[in-house]
């Protein structure tokens, strides 16, 4: 058992977790502290702005009756399932994809829980240009995102096996 968190992608479960905390103590915060809909201007071009998504990405299907909920809710789950499960077959030779897949995770979790408890999720990073605002995220997002990134660049890094063949021989 050691070994499959030595040995494997699972190694980064410790930034899975610590991400995930992150995520939701600031989404608590802002909870805490600010009534739902307030802003707060932190720069000219960024706010804190306290607002509920129901829906998936920018607001996707927010509009529906509820059955978005639990819709969202079983995707993050299977995915959150299908990360774990990659994590551990990915082996630890293999940083930049078992770190995607750390951060993807924690951000499906992040976003998993907030559904799960609220119906909604929490966002609150509100940035702006010339009167144009794009949509309000949080830190799941953020590292969603980032995961996301990482593992684009991760498969521009790979050698195809049949490279990898001629390599060898």
């Amino acid at each position: 058992m050691k070994k499959l968190f030595t040995e494997t992608g699972l190694r980064w479960l410790w930034l899975t977790v610590i991400l995930l905390v992150i995520d939701q103590v600031t989404k608590h915060w802002v909870a805490g502290t600010f009534e739902y809909q307030e802003t707060l201007e932190v720069l000219p071009f960024f706010n804190l702005y306290y607002i509920h998504n129901t829906g998936a990405a920018f607001s996707f299907l927010a509009d529906q009756g509820g059955w978005q909920r639990w819709f969202f809710t079983g995707i993050a789950s299977i995915a959150s399932i299908v990360f774990v499960v990659w994590m551990a077959k990915t082996p630890k030779e293999q940083k930049l994809l078992s770190l995607s897949f750390a951060l993807i995770l924690s951000g499906a979790l992040g976003n998993l829980i907030d559904r799960s408890l609220f119906g909604y999720v929490i966002d609150f990073l509100d940035f702006h240009w010339n009167g144009s605002h794009f949509a309000a995220f949080n830190v799941a997002d953020s590292v969603i995102f980032i995961g996301a990134a990482l593992m684009i660049l991760d498969s521009f890094k790979q050698v195809p096996a049949s490279q990898e063949i001629e390599n060898k021989e």
